[in-house]
């Protein structure tokens, strides 16, 4: 009998039970920069998000000093770019074309290439991960990409890898990438503003949104999840800082009616943050919450209970992505919790309480990147304007 080898202790093993996020998955192995274990026994990595600035660029969009040099999605197409459904390289997409066999009459799969960037990896391969392990006194850590960057260059966060679904909030999706972009690219919209984002996560989409806001209400359940947060925004304060901006990191609970006001409870509400919520916030955010049709509801019934309480008019921004999975249950491609989430927007629209009316708009996705994510087909943004009902 012969023994596998034992894996090194600087491993990190997938299980089959865990999840990864694609934003991990492409980042590159010398770049997985593991910094400490969480509270709950996790190791938790340290990834660094690089911003386009350019101070003499987007003047088209009234963007002031610190504007942002923009990349078009379309002057940087993702890598493996195809037709929806077929492979790269399948010759699907083109006229005539028909599916490819080997000598055996067996259809050839095309696999996916890699990002443009692991083309040629510097380190190992990517189908293991060798993360880096920090010491605090480190200062370089990303050596000489590190100190070619500004601190306003860079969005620090940390996050977990490879985590069961129920701590897929400690990990960064591209729907939160997406958001961001969209602020970034909606500076009017957001300046000055109170925003409350739910299910935020490693708080990403919140730090960016706090560097034109005026205040950001960065929410989500679980104690463990909302302190990794909570050091992310210590990480990140100079950016926002910069513009005056400040982000609170509370728990908001999508199955509970109010918000939680107990003083011994971490992360809960004063009277204070609970009035100026009801009495100023006019954005609000949710990025890529929407993977279970359970929590989904909970979304949607906490967004209408939310917006009767606020005294002015706003608009929700959603970021989802339209997952494609086979089941065997329909022996087909589906993607039942995008269809979920379709569904309750509609449903969302058909509501009325005789004071607001909820009107559900696409967004066009064409607006600049200014992180580097692969912005996929499969990439979405949904607007819910709340208006009174005159």
């Amino acid at each position: 009998m012969v023994l596998a080898p034992t894996p090194a202790m600087d491993e990190v093993t997938f299980r089959s039970d865990t999840v990864l996020s694609d934003v991990h998955l492409y980042t590159p192995n010398q770049r997985h920069l593991m910094v400490r274990l969480n509270s709950m026994g996790q190791p938790v990595f340290l990834s660094r998000f690089k911003l386009l600035w350019n101070q003499d660029s987007w003047a088209d969009s009234g963007v002031e000093a610190g504007g942002l040099r923009a990349v078009r999605a379309e002057e940087t197409p993702p890598a493996g770019t195809g037709s929806l459904g077929s492979p790269p390289g399948s010759g699907r997409s083109g006229e005539g074309a028909g599916a490819q066999l080997d000598e055996d009459g067996d259809l050839d799969v095309v696999r996916r290439p890699r990002a443009a960037s692991d083309l040629e990896p510097a380190g190992p391969l990517r189908d293991k991960v060798h993360p880096v392990i920090l010491t605090q006194e480190e200062d370089d850590l990303l050596g000489d990409e590190a100190q070619e960057s500004s601190p306003h260059d860079v969005i620090k966060i940390e996050h977990t890898m490879a985590t069961p679904l129920e701590d897929v909030g400690k990990q960064v999706w591209r729907g939160a990438l997406l958001l961001a972009d969209y602020i970034l690219s909606q500076w009017g919209l957001f300046q000055g503003r109170t925003v409350l984002e739910l299910g935020a996560g490693m708080g990403l989409t919140s730090i960016i949104a706090a560097t034109v806001a005026q205040t950001v209400y960065c929410t989500d359940v679980g104690a463990d999840l909302l302190t990794m947060c909570q050091r992310n925004i210590a990480l990140n304060s100079h950016l926002t800082a910069a513009g005056g901006g400040v982000v609170k990191v509370k728990e908001l609970d999508w199955l509970k009616d109010d918000l939680c006001t107990d003083p011994k409870v971490p992360f809960s509400w004063s009277e204070e943050d609970v009035s100026d919520l009801y009495s100023h916030t006019t954005i609000l955010l949710a990025a890529e919450v929407f993977y279970d049709d359970d929590l989904t509801d909970a979304l949607f019934k906490t967004l209408f209970r939310l917006t009767r309480k606020l005294k002015n008019a706003c608009i929700a921004i959603l970021s989802v992505e339209k997952r494609l999975n086979f089941t065997l249950r329909d022996l087909d491609v589906t993607c039942e919790a995008y269809d979920h989430f379709r569904s309750a927007l509609r449903q969302l629209e058909k509501l009325a309480d005789g004071r607001r009316r909820f009107v559900v708009e696409p967004v066009d996705a064409s607006f600049p990147q200014c992180l580097a994510y692969e912005r996929i087909q499969q990439l979405e943004l949904w607007k819910v304007l709340v208006e009174p009902v005159t």
